[in-house]
């Protein structure tokens, strides 16, 4: 019999909907810091992402206990899914159907790739992490399903049609959110400036 810590997500899901709390408890460690930046991401509000954290992991206990869960998918998929239905609920509820507001931070940014491990000599590295910061902050600006395709994509490593499920939307309709994500990051680098290049 597998140990409890060997155990797959869908396992511990399973295992969890059969009565074992300590498999709980084991999906949540594994599984809390994915959900929790996925929010932050999404929202900019560290409170609200706590918020709306909580709020996820109830409806996921409650659709677990329903039986809406099958073994055969990924978990962190369906996990996902219901974090992203819980933002936009969210979303709909502030009647912030636009979502361009300014944000002169995002606690994301200390888990983009750093520019430190880039190697070379000091100032290469002031310019990367001059260019990451530059490129955080257009991010911020997108629209936010923008924002969660590039935060799906390059954050998450997500495939497109994982994405699209997600999402609940077409391939092409994701395809379609990347490219005007990054028309309009290079748009703002234009207005601005600014130099995207890390060489």
């Amino acid at each position: 019999m597998l140990k409890i810590s060997e155990m797959t997500d869908e396992e511990l899901a399973m295992a969890y909907v059969n009565g074992n709390n300590r498999a709980f408890d084991l999906l949540l460690e594994r599984n809390q810091s994915k959900l929790f930046s996925y929010i932050l991401f999404i929202v900019h509000d560290k409170e609200m992402a706590e918020d709306l954290f909580q709020e996820t992991f109830v409806k996921i206990i409650s659709k677990l206990h329903e039986g809406k869960y099958c073994s055969s998918g990924k978990f962190v998929s369906w996990m996902l899914r219901i974090a992203h239905n819980a933002v936009m609920d969210w979303f709909r509820r502030q009647k912030n159907e636009k979502a361009m507001a300014v944000y002169d931070e995002n606690d994301l940014y200390s888990d983009t790739p750093s520019a430190g491990i880039l190697d070379v000599n000091i100032e290469n590295h002031f310019v990367k992490e001059q260019v990451l910061s530059d490129v955080q902050r257009m991010m911020n600006l997108l629209p936010i399903t923008q924002r969660e395709v590039v935060f799906m994509r390059f954050y998450q490593d997500l495939s497109f049609k994982e994405i699209a499920e997600l999402t609940n939307v077409s391939i092409n309709t994701a395809l379609g959110r990347m490219r005007y994500a990054v028309m309009n990051m290079r748009r703002m680098a234009a207005a601005n400036g600014v130099a995207l290049q890390l060489d």
